[in-house]
């Protein structure tokens, strides 16, 4: 072989420094492989010496759902059923035991047998516990029965109502009643304005179209709902011309209604014992009887009015005669202040209670109007004597009860000044109401 031929293939030192770059190029790259490689894998295997960790604020981390509690209220509203005892309205959540301790406890403020049908009561519950009992006593005033641990707290307290003063007013169209309604109010507030006038006014006998009255009466609501009236602060009832006015008034013991002079409405006898529909036989010393079909004297005022209307002393008294014979019926016979006596005959029954020597107030139920012993249908005869000697109930003067006490005089005048200037915007805007809008000419006669 030629030089030139051995030259061709020997490595000059150009090519072996090139040589000795590019090993020295893949070393280092290796390196940084290998490098990158186990710094990686040490990142992913745990290390057996834990780290110290760098505390970080707490911070609120939501419970999981099994340790949330729920609170579940619920109300029960009912009314009490004929019949129902508390036993069958809260045995569901206590035992005997407990609900004869609930009655034992709750006898000194409310007897729980008292409970009456057609009054409502409320049951609250906390997650199907028993936390309350809510029942209405009356009008005013409720029992709670609430359970705290072991015991219960028991007592009598106030209805909460949210109360506002609102003016009523109407003019009489066909009857008091039908006025009254009307005007989208209660029957409750036309037997109110009976009872208050019921002194000075016969409501059968005396009203008539075109009288009218203006109230200011106190309306209560109950959870944003009506519940019945309040007070009624004072009242004009203007009858055949003549205007009457009622103020309520505490004079010292208790409260009443006075005319704007302080003179008390309530007098020694009502006008009439009962709401009827018409007088059916007048006082006379000579009437052909219906039955016995012969003249006697009748000194009585016989009122016609439906089976069961609630019959009232006239006056304060004590009964004297409590009886039943085939000629007069159930009769009640009372004996008043000043050598007054009054009877009540042909009664359906008499009332709870009633009974020889029992004082009666007046106003209070004694009976219920019936047809017993000889009548011809469903009425009361009722008679007043005088020293004995009967006398015309419908002629019969009664005397005032006590007026407004001087010590109070200055307070009363101060009331029945803003009370009375209340009343007569009222009636301005009612009398206007009428200009506007006339009643439409009637032929029937005005009753209740």
């Amino acid at each position: 072989m030629t030089p030139h031929h051995h030259n061709r293939y020997r490595p000059t030192r150009s090519t072996h420094q090139r040589r000795r770059q590019n090993t020295l190029l893949f070393l280092v790259l290796a390196s940084i492989g290998l490098v990158v490689f186990f710094a990686t894998r040490q990142d992913s295997v745990p290390s057996a010496t834990p780290k110290a960790e760098i505390p970080r604020p707490a911070t609120f981390q939501e419970p999981p759902p099994s340790a949330i509690i729920q609170i579940q209220r619920e109300t029960i509203c009912e009314a009490v059923q004929p019949g129902q005892t508390i036993t069958a309205i809260l045995g569901s959540y206590f035992s005997p035991s407990e609900i004869l301790t609930i009655a034992q406890q709750s006898k000194p403020v409310f007897p729980l047998s008292q409970l009456c049908a057609g009054h409502p009561y409320r049951i609250e519950i906390e997650n199907e516990n028993f936390v309350s009992f809510y029942y209405d006593i009356d009008k005013d005033d409720q029992l709670l029965i609430r359970k705290e641990g072991d015991t219960f707290l028991i007592e009598r307290q106030p209805i909460p109502y949210t109360v506002e003063v609102e003016t009523i007013a109407a003019t009489i169209d066909s009857s008091l009643f039908g006025s009254v309604a009307a005007i989208g109010e209660s029957s409750e507030l036309a037997a109110r304005l009976m009872d208050i006038f019921a002194w000075d006014i016969d409501f059968i006998r005396d009203i008539r179209e075109g009288d009218y009255f203006v109230a200011l009466v106190e309306k209560r609501y109950r959870d944003g709902n009506l519940a019945g009236y309040g007070d009624l602060l004072a009242a004009e009832f203007s009858n055949q011309g003549r205007s009457y006015f009622a103020i309520y008034f505490n004079d010292g013991s208790t409260s009443s209604y006075f005319d704007e002079q302080g003179k008390s409405l309530r007098k020694a006898f009502l006008k009439a014992p009962l709401s009827y529909t018409r007088i059916s036989s007048g006082y006379t010393k000579r009437r052909f009887h219906p039955v016995l079909n012969k003249w006697k004297p009748h000194l009585a005022i016989d009122y016609a009015a439906p089976t069961g209307t609630p019959i009232r002393a006239v006056a304060d008294g004590t009964i004297t005669q409590k009886s039943y014979d085939k000629s007069n019926g159930n009769k009640i016979r009372i004996r008043h202040p000043n050598s007054y006596e009054t009877t009540y005959i042909h009664m359906s029954k008499f009332a709870k209670g009633m009974k020889k020597g029992r004082h009666v107030s007046q106003g209070e139920v004694i009976g219920y109007v019936g047809m017993t012993g000889i009548a011809t249908g469903p009425h009361l005869d009722f008679r007043v004597f005088k020293n004995g000697q009967p006398i015309n109930p419908l002629k019969m003067e009664s005397t005032p009860a006590a007026p407004v006490t001087s010590a109070r005089q200055a307070e009363f005048d101060q009331l029945i000044g803003r009370l009375q200037h209340d009343l007569s915007l009222g009636r301005q805007k009612l009398l206007n109401q009428t200009a506007l809008n006339p009643p439409a000419p009637q032929q029937a006669s005005t009753t209740l």
